[in-house]
């Protein structure tokens, strides 16, 4: 296999990387290939999926579906295959993966290595707790890590560390159908948003959040909640695409302001249910393509924290600061999350978790900072799926397992040959 030279982004694309990069379309390809980073489409906003100067595997090739067990609900894939095509494929006949990311462009190698969440974390934990079998290649040689065992721990959510996953078995849960039935609920203020959350029996349950609203209204939103049903819907088959880089004025905060307050009053005072095809409940920005130029140029980046429950005064001041600051854009979601998370390093935590993008500007990368320092202080942790910024003092406060995860990962590739740009970055490989 060849690598080609090439300039490549994380989806924030505010940190870039250049270096040879390799395509492999089958086993063999993977085979003769020497030990390096994989990524999938690098939907990661930030250096997750970056090797400067280094080679590269993008396994965005390898997305076959390989084998299905009806009995269980046991789907065997290519680490490259897509979330969205997954239950694209298997939702009408009764099948879904049991956790789902924002975006379904986001591939199971790329799910796995950052053990990601979905709208239903508070029922059903992390993408990991769904998975039966993971395909490795390491430097080393091949082996297959299963739950219980000390590599699965550290593979999920491990950044890629513990070698290059090939493929990987995952558990589908049964669904009568490929819609969704949509319930929603304005939220008026902060208090009131938290209620709806903490209240929701929904299998699925998410909150867009005015990110410029203050005083009273300062927390508003619109909590969605979700289930899975069998029926017909009217379906989009044309999707968007942004040409270009929008001029950095786009989202200057009267925009943004005004985009809010209408966004916010779409849905009537009372409340409303719908039925909606399934991917635009759980992906809605992938029928805009490259919605990412719509921060210009330069990129943006994204700040996602999650913080326990008793924590949420904390979390309260933090989206003052952020509505006070004029920054922040219209994409801004809180969530209810349980304590299920599958590895050393993964993400969720019971708590709180608010996701909010700014565009690249010195003062957005001067608040995302504070914003940081609050998450420590309040006893939370920062995504590594959307970070771009963090330093890594603050994350070994955060992950209290990372020592375990260190060990395992040395032992593997004790000459760094899977490092990326952001466990550089963080110097999460060592343990100083």
């Amino acid at each position: 296999m060849s690598f080609s030279e090439i300039d490549y982004a994380g989806w924030g694309r505010a940190l870039r990387a250049q270096g040879p990069v390799s395509r492999p379309e089958s086993a063999a390809d993977l085979a003769a290939l020497p030990a390096a980073p994989a990524a999938g489409l690098r939907r990661s906003y930030g250096d997750a999926a970056l090797n400067d100067g280094g080679q590269m595997i993008d396994m965005s090739r390898m997305n076959r579906l390989l084998a299905f067990a009806p009995e269980t609900g046991d789907l065997t894939v290519e680490a490259g295959a897509r979330i969205g095509e997954i239950a694209a494929l298997m939702a009408p006949q009764g099948w879904l993966p049991a956790v789902m990311p924002g975006t379904g462009f986001a591939t199971v190698g790329g799910c796995i290595g950052q053990d990601v969440h979905g709208k239903n974390h508070h029922v059903s934990g992390s993408f990991g707790a769904h998975v039966t079998a993971i395909d490795l290649i390491q430097p080393g040689g091949r082996v297959t890590t299963r739950p219980g065992e000390p590599l699965f721990r550290a593979t999920c959510g491990g950044l890629g560390q513990t070698g290059l996953i090939a493929s990987a078995t995952i558990r589908l849960k049964r669904v009568p159908g490929d819609i969704m039935l949509v319930t929603e609920q304005r939220a008026r203020g902060w208090d009131e948003h938290l209620a709806l959350l903490d209240g929701s029996k929904a299998s699925y349950c998410v909150g867009w959040i005015d990110a410029t609203a203050t005083g009273a209204a300062m927390g508003r939103g619109i909590v969605e909640e979700g289930e899975p049903a069998r029926g017909i819907v009217k379906r989009r088959d044309t999707t968007s695409r942004v040409p270009m880089d929008a001029p950095h004025f786009a989202l200057a905060a009267p925009i943004v302001h005004a985009f809010n307050w209408a966004y916010y009053h779409r849905v009537p005072a009372r409340g409303r249910s719908v039925a909606r095809p399934l991917g635009d409940f759980f992906f809605p920005l992938d029928r805009i393509h490259d919605w990412n130029r719509l921060y210009g140029q330069r990129g943006f980046h994204q700040f996602q924290c999650v913080v326990p429950l008793a924590s949420a005064p904390a979390l309260h001041d933090m989206l003052s600061e952020i509505a006070e600051s004029g920054l922040a854009s219209p994409l801004a979601v809180l969530k209810r999350m349980g304590p299920g998370r599958a590895g050393h390093l993964s993400f969720p935590m019971e708590g709180y978790t608010l996701a909010i993008d700014f565009p690249n500007r010195e003062a957005a990368r001067a608040l995302i900072a504070r914003l940081e320092d609050r998450t420590a202080e309040a006893g939370g942790r920062l995504y590594f799926a959307k970070d771009s910024l963090a330093r890594g003092a603050q994350i070994r406060a955060m992950y209290p397992e990372l020592p375990e995860w260190q060990e395992i990962v040395t032992d593997i590739d004790p000459e760094g040959r899977l490092t990326t740009d952001l466990i550089r970055r963080l110097n999460l490989r060592s343990a100083r």
